[in-house]
């Protein structure tokens, strides 16, 4: 079973009313989900760098009428590159995104930065390479250097999470 948009909904608490930042959110696998469970009131903020992938999320947003998505061009690995607020979102989701980015320190701090100070990240990535499903060998995070990379940058782990068979899924929120 590979990640589950449902699921990942259910284990990262969204809930309708409130603001997500999907990093890396490519054509919308996430986001498109995620703005139906947060409802009009709520809104998603898809954060992506390749403009093809955000204008293909941004045509089916508008398909489904999904008003609440709102597509960013933005750069993670840059201090700022989300565009968004200091403390502006109730989520930020990782998802399939940390083993592409060279700056993964920067795109946490930066994660950390826009949440609100009772937010939580989800983070899910790839366990191993899967031969021609996954990542190339070399670029796989494992889940304990996940957790360190998270750790160092001012979060706390919360729980893992069942996120698919070659998946590993993990909440964290910001000690008080």
């Amino acid at each position: 079973m590979f990640n589950h948009p449902q699921n990942n909904i259910k284990e990262g608490y969204i809930a309708e009313g409130m603001r997500v930042a999907d990093f890396g959110a490519g054509v919308g696998h996430h986001s498109l989900p995620v703005a139906r469970q947060v409802g009009d009131s709520g809104d998603v903020y898809a954060i992506e760098i390749q403009k093809d992938l955000l204008t293909k999320l941004h045509r089916e947003a508008e398909r489904e009428r999904l008003l609440n998505v709102h597509p960013i061009l933005g750069d993670l690995e840059k201090a700022g590159g989300s565009k968004l607020a200091d403390q502006f979102v109730d989520r930020v989701l990782i998802i399939n995104t940390l083993f592409q980015l060279e700056e993964k320190k920067i795109a946490l701090s930066e994660a950390k930065r826009i949440l609100k100070s009772d937010g939580r990240l989800v983070l899910i990535d790839w366990q191993d390479s899967f031969g021609q499903i996954g990542p190339h060998p070399d670029q796989v995070v494992t889940k304990e250097k996940a957790l360190s990379l998270t750790e160092s940058a001012g979060f706390k782990l919360e729980k893992e999470f069942e996120a698919g068979s070659h998946h590993y899924g993990m909440l964290f929120n910001i000690p008080k």
